[in-house]
């Protein structure tokens, strides 16, 4: 795991192409420290798969956006004189670098929308360093027209008051306010899954019963291991369902399922988070690859970034569920 953190946080994300640059990166983001002779054997390894890379001639994405990036900043002309970028919190450094190649011409060039507490992909980086200098000519936006005040209240309890990124910008979420209200989010755990799943499903019921289209009400799980648990909640509701992936989108008259990680950009009238339970979120599995225990901080924020994005999918109804003994993460969220 360590090693290809390593490769692609590090090499590969700032296309990293001899020695020397691997030498004296900065490796920010990466928590575990490592010295000159570790470096050099690291590179060996890394020099290795590039020249593989380079043999089949097959290029990563942040190749394709580092040669983007050097194409650009060798010509003076441009496909565009504006860029902007939404969910500016996700991207990575290769696409940093290309987007500030592309508008280099302008100080005003980009325009960046995002949240560092919706901050579920990416570890964090220096903008700065690339060429882009945000600091003094941000904003931060207070007024919530999507989420009810309990909803969004209740779910800012799983982040800081204030966030900071690597350069030092402060986020902090004292003083938003939404412009409306609703019914307080319901946290509930159960002894076993089918339970679970059982709640569920009375509730979904209930909300389609109040008015609610299928389609205007989602279920979202960590990983694809509990989808299971949601279709059985939509076949007791005796509705109909659609497995969100990458190609496929909400349908009308189908309750949306998905992870969490597709739920990003969505919105619901009413949703329902299932399988939040001790070890699922955060999950086992990623805390059970970290190589330095000082990466751990890291993966409990991404997790809790997780469901702080689901939660906030919801616009007038929210329903937490788990399977005891259930997330640590919903202590944080009933307190």
């Amino acid at each position: 795991p360590f090693l290809a953190g390593e490769w692609s946080e590090v090499v590969d994300a700032w296309q990293i192409e001899n020695w020397e640059g691997y030498r004296d990166v900065s490796r920010l983001g990466r928590k575990t420290r490592i010295g000159g002779k570790q470096r050099e054997s690291l590179w060996s390894i890394f020099e290795q798969l590039r020249a593989g890379l380079a043999e089949r001639k097959a290029v990563t994405w942040s190749g394709v956006f580092g040669r983007l990036a050097a194409h650009y900043g060798a010509t003076e002309k441009r496909p565009f004189d504006f860029a902007v970028v939404d969910e500016a919190q996700d991207i990575s450094v290769a696409e940093a670098r290309f987007l500030a190649a592309l508008v280099s011409h302008r100080p005003d060039g980009l325009f960046f929308a995002g949240d560092l507490g919706q901050r579920i992909f990416q570890q964090p980086f220096s903008w700065k360093s690339l060429g882009i200098d945000v600091r003094g000519r941000s904003h931060t936006l207070r007024i919530n027209y999507r989420t009810s005040h309990q909803i969004r209240a209740q779910a800012d309890r799983l982040l800081p008051p204030n966030i900071s990124d690597v350069d030092g910008n402060a986020e902090s979420r004292r003083g938003t306010i939404s412009v409306f209200n609703g019914p307080a989010p319901e946290i509930c755990t159960f002894d076993t899954a089918t339970e679970e799943s059982e709640a569920v499903g009375h509730w979904l019921a209930d909300r389609l019963k109040e008015g609610c289209q299928p389609h205007e009400v989602g279920l979202f799980v960590r990983t694809g291991e509990q989808l299971k648990r949601a279709r059985a909640a939509i076949k007791i509701a005796g509705a109909s369902g659609v497995e969100l992936s990458d190609k496929v989108e909400a349908e009308a008259g189908k309750v949306a399922i998905s992870t969490m990680h597709l739920a990003k950009g969505l919105e619901f009238r009413a949703v329902a988070v299932m399988a939040c339970d001790d070890e699922v979120l955060p999950l086992q599995e990623r805390i059970e690859t970290v190589a330095d225990e000082s990466d751990l901080e890291e993966v409990y924020n991404t997790e809790r970034h997780l469901l702080y994005v689901a939660c906030t999918r919801a616009r007038d109804r929210l329903l937490i569920t788990g399977v005891d003994p259930a997330s640590e993460f919903l202590d944080d969220l009933a307190r």
